[in-house]
């Protein structure tokens, strides 16, 4: 995304779903600032955060408001698309703790999409943006490959609809991509919530920045005939890679928080994803999208927070410690005695360790 093209050819119209998103804004301005060859058409819900947005790339972009679960409002977004960067998705914790809303949206909206498409833009190509969390735990077996099977985590719903949203793109009938995504962490896009405690310390986690997934999206316009019909891990590369157990003490003392000493119990030990992309270069040898390194994403992190919240947070380090742990849910199954969380947070082997 660092070159800039001008033609006499007529211009591609490229259609992003979900264009509001961490993702989805950046592609958006990746398309902008380097593809003025491109007619961007933006849809997404009209929340006054996406008005926002697409009121700031006024003149550069088409918006169009609508609700993916509402075929008829994609009609005129559809309308004689070449390429569709389709990132509408409802994700986790929100997916798994609405599974008929994930299930509506994610599944139900990309089939709407696709009939939409067959019927206004048969000639269209649609890339994709998968997940990581089709492998399933793979902390025993963290080098993942798109050849291996889809093992989703029990209970992980988001993953579910995710095959569910591969299986339709595969059979639609039209040109496609489908990017399955790693672990995508830039200074905006996450806070630390109940669901940080769900991931193992031990798992391999390679992460991407949002700006580099866009561009990886934004960049797939030059190379489709490269792409069709196949399928790409997408993830930041060796220089994106750590544990998971040294990311959260990286990132607890750039927020102030200090010394990562959590109890054990307080994590998961089973049934999450993430882990390392063995054949991820494929896809940067095409679309050649990665610049930053996890260096990069800590630093940006740290930018991105204000000093003031930094000398807060580590006044009151304990206290938002002290929450943190009590939102654990695997901490509350162990220390309730919750046999059934018990079983599904940890491995036979940690059930019976004091």
């Amino acid at each position: 995304m660092n070159k800039r093209y001008y033609s006499s050819a007529p211009r591609k119209r490229v259609l992003v779903t979900g264009a509001g998103g961490t993702i989805g804004s950046r592609v958006l301005r990746g398309f902008v600032r380097f593809r003025p060859d491109v007619e961007v058409r933006a849809f997404d819900l009209a929340t006054p955060q996406n008005r926002d947005l697409f009121d700031q790339l006024q003149g550069h972009i088409e918006p169009f408001y609508g609700d993916i679960t509402k075929p008829e409002t994609l009609v005129e977004a559809c309308t004689g698309v070449d390429y569709v960067v389709h990132l509408a998705s409802i994700i986790p914790p929100a997916a798994d703790q609405h599974p008929d809303l994930a299930n509506k949206i994610n599944v139900e909206g990309t089939n709407n999409l696709l009939q939409v498409l067959r019927a206004h833009a048969p000639e269209a190509f649609i890339a994709m943006a998968s997940s990581v969390s089709v492998y399933g735990d793979r902390v025993k077996d963290p080098m993942i490959r798109v050849t291996d099977p889809m093992q989703p985590s029990e209970g992980d719903h988001y993953a579910q609809t995710k095959l569910a949203m591969e299986q339709l793109i595969r059979e639609s009938g039209l040109r496609y991509t489908i990017f399955r995504l790693s672990a995508i962490m830039g200074a905006e896009n996450h806070t630390m919530s109940g669901i940080m405690f769900h991931m193992p310390l031990d798992t391999t986690i390679e992460i991407c920045t949002p700006a580099d997934t866009a561009r990886a999206f934004v960049n797939a316009l030059d190379h489709l005939d490269e792409l069709d019909g196949r399928i790409f891990n997408l993830g930041g590369g060796k220089e994106c890679t750590t544990t998971y157990r040294e990311f959260l003490t990286r990132n607890f003392k750039i927020y102030g928080l200090g010394e990562f000493d959590f109890p054990s119990r307080a994590f998961a030990t089973k049934n999450f994803h993430c882990g390392f992309f063995a054949d991820g270069k494929d896809l940067e040898d095409i679309v050649h999208f990665r610049t930053d390194t996890l260096a990069d994403y800590y630093y940006q992190l740290s930018r991105h927070i204000p000093g003031i919240q930094k000398l807060a947070t580590k006044f009151f380090s304990s206290a938002v410690r002290s929450y943190l742990l009590h939102i654990s849910e695997p901490y509350v199954a162990w220390k309730t005695q919750d046999i059934t969380m018990m079983r599904h947070f940890f491995r036979d082997e940690d059930l019976t360790m004091e």
